[in-house]
């Protein structure tokens, strides 16, 4: 039986993650220091034989005896890790230095959760790998769009210098249950405001575009691209699909049946304007490719949300 580390493992990714791994049959270590994580996210499996929480912060060194490291800590919605930048920083370069280290110690896999955010606002479409981003170091998304950055340099250092056996993944827009109705992510608004008959926020014009991936494609991508042995990306895991924001915002009206209204608000600063992932390698190294089109994942999470809202 593999013990598995999954750091950030009580947040929106990280809960699904230590479901998919205790079903099939691993033993599962969960870290999370609830910044943005929720109890409510694994409670249910408290009671399994095989899942361990551990409430802990990563910029703090850890030591823990696992076979393979899934390395998601760090808030990843602009209203989280804008709250409070120098700890998404922190999480980001001391987190990943630390679980590195924890890695090189315990000779484990590691897989770092980067962004697509590293490519910040594109200037190739879509995003492949080798491209290597525009990215503003000084604005206010830069604690985590820099902090992937750095994370994915340090992997690569440890891995060259220390022969660390590392992974990195680049995750596009991810969506599912579990996602906070905080959370500040296109999705997750959007929804709450259809049920709540609150009017739909768009930043600009809404032409700027996106690609959504269901949660439970994107678990399937992480750990197959940690059981390949002879590939350790970066790679771009994602729905390479593309939908323009007011083709989202009029989705999701019809399929809540709202009576909300769209209302339009200035685009914040370094928003990228086109985000699509280029998914080619993962077809290529992990024949990967996601399943679920974005109707059939919006009700399910739009079920989510209706629970969660009481409705």
């Amino acid at each position: 039986m593999d013990r598995f580390l999954v750091t950030g493992g009580a947040g929106f990714l990280g809960s699904h993650l230590c479901d998919s791994l205790l079903a099939k049959g691993a033993d599962v270590v969960c870290i999370d220091n609830f910044f943005s994580g929720n109890k409510d996210n694994i409670r249910h499996l408290f009671s399994r034989n095989f899942f361990e929480l551990i409430r802990h912060d990563i910029i703090h060194p850890l030591f823990v005896e696992v076979d393979k490291i899934y390395h998601l800590a760090c808030p990843a919605s602009p209203i989280h890790y804008q709250l409070n930048p120098i700890k998404t920083v922190k999480t980001n370069v001391m987190g990943t230095i630390n679980m590195l280290g924890l890695a090189k110690r315990i000779k484990a896999r590691i897989l770092l959760a980067s962004s697509s955010e590293v490519y910040g606002d594109s200037q190739v479409h879509p995003q492949p790998e080798s491209y290597w981003g525009n990215v503003n170091p000084i604005g206010l998304r830069s604690c985590y769009d820099e902090g992937k950055r750095v994370a994915e340099t340090l992997m690569m250092d440890y891995h060259r210098q220390n022969n660390v056996d590392i992974k990195i993944a680049r995750i596009f827009n991810t969506y599912g249950p579990r996602m906070a109705i905080d959370d500040g992510r296109v999705v997750s608004n959007f929804i709450v405001q259809a049920l709540k008959k609150e009017s739909l926020t768009v930043y600009g014009d809404g032409s700027q575009t996106r690609s959504f991936c269901y949660v439970s494609d994107l678990v399937h991508a992480l750990m197959t691209m940690m059981d390949a042995d002879e590939f350790s990306g970066p790679v771009n895991l994602g729905n390479p699909a593309e939908f323009t924001i007011i083709e989202l915002a009029e989705k999701i009206v019809k399929l809540t049946k709202s009576s909300s209204k769209i209302v339009h608000k200035p685009l914040p600063s370094d928003d990228p304007v086109r985000r699509c992932p280029d998914i080619s390698l993962a077809n290529d190294k992990l024949h990967w490719t996601p399943k679920i089109d974005l109707e059939e994942g919006l009700v399910k999470t739009i079920d989510y949300f209706k629970e969660k809202l009481g409705l």
